[in-house]
């Protein structure tokens, strides 16, 4: 197969400067190469190209009519909503994904964020640096709550490779695991009524992907439902949490604390409701749970086998 021109739509949302890409660079005789593509730009950049990694610029049909030649879209990603896969099809574009790339690194950062939360880390940071502990004059302040992992159970909702590695960190602290169904499925063997896990979990944490059934999974119903001392964390997709009605749950002490990686739009607009100032206990980090120097280098490594593997005929991880 002659393929000659490779284009990364996206290389900084995966390279910091800090990986080794001198096997991807060895793939193609040319690669170009874009921190960033605009949407408006994506169908210039494209054309010419035999192979398209992509992370999260989205190609569409007329992305894909502008490159004539293309025949190969690697996903730098798991998620695949950013590619018309149908639009792919139809015009004999191999569309490939990197999958089991970041187990590690987004298992502990849901761990980390259960144990700020549990432990209320970053309020009694802020009061021993704000001098509060200098003039409280007692050795010890503990007036916020703080909870052990062995006295909690944890929900998981998605139980795939994220999930059971998430299970399985927190079942090493003593954790009780609930293994839930999806909403308003049947359970399967092994798995909890949805609705059970919500009412019984102490924390609640999503590992499933965004679908027409769950979108807004979590909404004020079920935020209603939890405990009162429930901790809801989110690393999958925004798009699964109502967040409006997780920022007045937090506000109006419904649950007691949420932890955060991603959001329905990302980068988010200034006005989005879980960025007002004013929710207590919420952590919110960049959508980089996933994003270790080894989960990232890793990721890099696999596309490099789905290229090969497409050369070889034998696409892997193929989705279109």
């Amino acid at each position: 197969m002659n393929l000659r021109t490779g284009v990364f739509l996206d290389r900084s949302t995966v390279d910091n400067g800090d990986l080794r890409l001198d096997a991807l660079d060895r793939i193609l005789p040319e690669w170009r190469l874009h921190d960033l593509t605009a949407p408006e730009d994506t169908a210039a950049r494209l054309r010419g190209a035999n192979i398209v990694i992509t992370n999260k610029v989205r190609i569409g049909a007329a992305e894909l009519d502008a490159a004539p030649g293309l025949k190969l879209v690697a996903i730098a990603a798991t998620g695949a909503d950013n590619v018309d896969l149908e639009a792919a099809r139809e015009r004999g574009v191999v569309v490939c994904n990197v999958r089991d790339y970041c187990s590690d690194s987004l298992a502990q950062h849901v761990l980390a964020m259960v144990l700020n939360l549990v432990t209320h880390q970053a309020f009694y940071v802020n009061r021993a640096r704000s001098g509060e502990w200098t003039e409280s004059g007692r050795f010890s302040l503990h007036d916020q709550p703080i909870r052990e992992l062995s006295q909690l159970s944890l929900g998981v909702i998605g139980y795939g490779n994220l999930g059971r590695a998430v299970a399985a960190r927190a079942r090493a602290l003593g954790m009780n695991i609930l293994v839930g169904e999806r909403r308003g499925k049947s359970p399967r063997p092994s798995r909890l009524a949805f609705m059970d896990v919500i009412r019984s979990a102490d924390v609640l944490t999503l590992h499933c992907p965004l679908t027409p059934d769950t979108r807004h999974m979590i909404d004020a119903t079920v935020l209603g439902a939890m405990k009162k001392r429930a901790i809801l964390i989110n690393t999958a997709r925004g798009g699964i949490v109502d967040e409006m009605a997780l920022a007045n749950a937090l506000r109006n002490g419904d649950i007691a604390g949420a932890g955060v990686d991603v959001l329905s739009q990302e980068p988010p607009p200034p006005d989005h409701p879980l960025l007002a100032d004013d929710i207590p206990n919420l952590l919110l980090t960049p959508h980089n749970a996933w994003a270790s120097i080894t989960a990232r280098q890793a990721l890099v490594d696999q596309l490099v086998k789905v290229i090969r593997a497409f050369e070889r005929g034998t696409p892997m991880n193929r989705l279109a």
